[in-house]
């Protein structure tokens, strides 16, 4: 895409005459340069239009189990054995917060459990800042692993993208997850998800057994 910025600058030159005993100076205006002359189409010209051909892939749906791209859902799989053991600490965590805040809410219904109460209030506050701490950690490290593992597969799928529409004649290939609120009609034609997943998997099958979840 070319983005061009037009910046018009305007100068007044303001001089005003007064009944002083100083004489005023005009400044010198600034000479406008001349616009290059714009060559104009004649009336009645055929400017020519190249054929053009737009289809539509559904990204989101690599990421399917069963019907996506199998070497980009194996990538992602093969994650989760990393962090499964810090997402286990962060569930028993939550667990035991939501077990404190039901204690709590016992001892209210009896009198004379005021220290008690404030006692779990706090033991409650300091591990949800236990929770937070270690969950922005897990969701950072997460990302970044998850950059670095499928960033590989991700620009092979570009390429392949690449190949698979210059193949078919396809001049533009839009995503179809990003336009869903402005695709108002689309014959199904257009869309070449499937097709392309299909030839991608057939083309670049699985290495290895898919990992256990």
């Amino acid at each position: 895409m070319m983005r061009i910025s037009l910046t018009l600058l305007f100068f007044l030159l303001l001089a005003s005459a007064a009944a002083t005993a100083f004489a005023q100076v005009r400044p010198t205006p600034t000479p406008t340069p001349a616009r290059p002359a714009v060559p104009q189409t004649p009336p009645g010209t055929v400017v020519p239009v190249p054929e053009s051909r737009i289809a539509l892939i559904n990204t989101s749906l690599f990421a399917d189990e069963k019907a996506g791209i199998f070497r980009f859902v194996d990538a992602v799989k093969a994650l989760e054995p990393e962090f499964r053991a810090r997402n286990q600490e962060l569930t028993n965590l939550q667990n035991r917060i939501t077990a404190l805040a039901e204690e709590i809410k016992k001892l209210r219904q009896a009198p004379g459990n005021e220290r008690l109460i404030q006692a779990k209030i706090e033991e409650g506050t300091r591990l949800r800042q236990d929770f937070d701490t270690r969950k922005q950690r897990l969701d950072e490290d997460a990302s970044k692993r998850y950059e670095d593992v499928t960033a590989p597969i991700s620009e092979q799928i570009g390429k392949a993208m690449d190949e698979f529409a210059r193949q078919r004649g396809i001049t533009m290939t839009l995503d179809f997850s990003k336009l869903l609120p402005a695709l108002l009609t689309a014959v199904p034609a257009v869309d070449v998800t499937q097709a392309f997943i299909a030839d991608f998997n057939r083309k670049n099958p699985r290495t290895a057994t898919p990992p256990r979840p």
